[in-house]
């Protein structure tokens, strides 16, 4: 029984080897260093900068809400100084799915590779409903008028929309084309949207401080109040005025509570920049390009949100924001009534952008997995014309076309949360453990070389011939240490060994337990804690203790030397810091968001255990020769055997 559980345990942890000695692709490599920042851009700098910020600045943060955006900007390029250094490591197609693969296990991967599929079709169907959405704003809901008149759909329960939006289908299938039919213009068209978009929010930012007025950034208590008493004259202002609490006034109303819960809200709005890592086998120089595309694309995209927040509270009044449509409705106030057309096309590039930026990495992913043979390996099946997996394409964007052809995706759309932060987890826990470890991971021949140097250790110590030829290698070996408590804190060498990276490889995974307890407590009592309630600090105290050992630990250990042309700083802080932030933005979620969650995973299981753990890639090549297998037929000096073609043509008798 306890073989048994051994080796499924095994199973479930067995890890891609890599090869990234070649460069052998499937793929047409065309994409440069702009693509790639113009695709994190445009899939990051959505809808977001055109609705969250007015609904974070009028119900959390007031103007406050630069603070907002600083923290989500720094928080999320935590998760991307990961993503950058995987990408200078790992040049090939799969993002967070195969850093996960090559490095924490197979069961780990799939749950990852899963639930980055379910965040891109939701993403998408979310995005493709908004773009229909605010273009139907524009010619004045003629068009869900028709629908709601023709179509309505009468079912109960908030699974399904009060109608289909044939628009938003017709506009994933368009997108699905194109993404089928080019990499190249793909990301052409993107870059075109990209620019206009910036363009726009430029003109928002220099308008806003232009026609801003820095008074709205010292409101007072009875400013909103006086709001209030104005608009009770009509039922709606009514109804949205009174049911708010407006805080305090000045910059920070709602005080540094309001501006911790806006700065989560505003951390969603920069997620969307990991579809550069999945362009690895895509990039001209992916190693170079990767790193560069996602810290540039982060840092343009958070001068826009700050830009972009600021202007929008200078122009007026923080409480007067239309949470739907503030920046329109902010010309409209300063006088500048015109320009709300420009934000409407700005909006309109700003989702399309977005949504090509969801629909990219789909795909790729999905080919990533049925290639290695965790999901239907037909899938992974590539276009010789297009370079491009061809019916991953088509069926992940056929999905995605129905989903927002018929479901309402309001209570689906935090479904996208949980995947992105688990992937994100994930990539910083990858990062920190192979930062520690001995060799390289596309070096197996070289870690042979360096087996057989270590069974000849003693000969190149006592000087003999080996120690001359390999005396400068002896510094690198990954030697198996016999394991001490002392080597946790005081290790005996100052490079990797087998015994250091398993400490490192162990030490991380407690970490993650306690800081997901930590995260719990913290989500469940964070109402508690400020009351100084004994039963939420005293938990939150010893964890933090355990948490701070298993810090020094991993501190302690000698980290790889390894070449590299990007490195995550602040090792291990900062890996470690952006899973606890991760982890507690997903303890964030409500008990539906996981009940939903949980059924996704069940069927995720479902095809993992009945088809992907048998059909797995490493599976094959893991699995045991057969036991009588025949040898081949050598000459002996000892057993004369059948004689051999040789033998017969030189004149040798049986």
């Amino acid at each position: 029984m306890a073989n048994k559980l051994s080796n499924v345990g095994k199973m479930l942890l067995r890890r891609r080897a890599l090869d990234c000695s070649g460069d052998e692709t499937r793929f047409a490599r065309c994409l440069s260093t702009l693509d790639l920042i113009a695709l994190g851009v445009g899939s990051t700098l959505g809808a977001g900068v055109y609705v969250l910020a007015g609904e974070v600045a009028r119900e959390k943060a007031g103007p406050a809400i630069v603070l907002c955006f600083l923290i989500a900007a720094l928080s999320s390029m935590l998760a991307g100084l990961c993503y950058a250094e995987f990408g200078a490591r790992v040049p090939k197609t799969g993002s967070a799915y195969l850093y996960s693969y090559v490095t924490v296990g197979e069961i780990w991967a799939f749950i990852t590779g899963w639930n980055l599929i379910l965040s891109y079709v939701i993403g998408t169907a979310s995005v493709a409903r908004a773009w229909s959405s605010n273009f139907d704003n524009l010619v004045e809901q003629k068009i869900s008028g028709f629908f709601q008149t023709h179509m309505t759909m009468q079912v109960p329960g908030d699974v399904l929309a009060k109608y289909p939006d044939l628009f938003a289908l017709i506009l994933v299938l368009l997108l699905t084309g194109l993404l089928a039919f080019g990499v190249s213009e793909s990301a052409l068209v993107n870059k075109i949207f990209t620019c206009i978009n910036l363009v726009v929010l430029g003109f928002v930012i220099i308008s806003g401080f232009v026609k801003g007025n820095t008074d709205n950034w010292k409101l007072e208590e009875k400013d909103y109040l006086d709001y209030i008493n104005r608009t009770a004259t009509t039922a709606t202002n009514a109804t949205n005025s009174t049911s708010i609490n407006f805080g305090t006034g000045g910059f920070a109303p709602f005080g540094l509570e309001g501006v911790l819960s806006g700065a989560a809200t505003c951390f969603y709005a920069f997620v969307g920049f990991d579809c550069i890592a999945t362009t690895s086998e895509e990039a001209k120089n992916p190693m170079r390009s990767i790193p560069i595309g996602i810290v540039a694309s982060l840092l343009i995209c958070f001068f826009a949100y700050f830009g972009v927040s600021a202007a929008l509270t200078l122009m007026m009044p923080y409480y007067e924001l239309n949470t739907k449509s503030p920046l329109p409705e902010a010309f409209s106030y300063v006088g500048w009534a015109p320009a709300r057309y420009i934000v409407s096309v700005g909006s309109l590039c700003a989702l399309s952008t977005s949504l090509l930026g969801s629909m990219f990495p789909m795909p790729r992913v999905i080919y990533a997995m049925a290639e290695d043979g965790l999901l239907f390996r037909i899938l992974s099946r590539m276009n010789d014309r297009t370079k491009t997996p061809l019916l991953a394409t088509i069926a992940s964007g056929v999905v995605a076309a129905l989903m927002a052809f018929l479901f309402d995706l309001g209570a689906l759309v935090d479904l996208m949360s949980i995947g992105t932060l688990l992937a994100y987890s994930l990539v910083a826990i990858c990062v920190l453990i192979l930062r520690y470890q001995p060799g390289t991971l596309n070096s197996s021949s070289q870690m042979e070389k360096l087996v057989e140097l270590v069974e000849g250790e003693k000969v190149a110590v006592n000087g003999g011939d080996s120690g001359d030829e390999y005396g400068t290698e002896m510094e690198e070996m990954p030697l198996h240490e016999t394991f001490t408590l002392k080597l946790l804190f005081c290790p005996s060498r100052k490079t990797p060994t087998q015994t250091s990276g398993k400490i490192v490889y162990a030490t991380t995974a407690v970490v993650s337990v306690l800081i997901t307890i930590l995260c719990i407590i913290l989500a469940n009592g964070q109402t508690e804690l400020p009351k100084g309630n004994v039963y939420v600090i005293v938990p939150c105290v010893i964890f933090t203790l355990l948490c701070g050992v298993c810090f020094i630990i991993i501190a302690r250990q000698p980290e790889s030397k390894e070449n590299l042309t990007f490195k995550v700083p602040l090792l291990p802080w900062l890996p470690l810091f952006s899973v606890f932030v991760n982890i507690y933005l997903m303890m964030q979620l409500d008990m539906g968001t996981w009940i939903r969650f949980t059924v996704w995973m069940i069927i995720g299981f479902a095809i993992y255990f009945l088809y992907g753990i048998r059909n797995s890639s490493e599976a094959a090549s893991t699995s045991p020769p057969r036991k009588y297998e025949p040898a081949p037929q050598t000459k002996s000096p000892i057993y004369k055997g059948a004689p051999d073609d040789s033998d017969l043509e030189a004149g040798s008798s049986p």
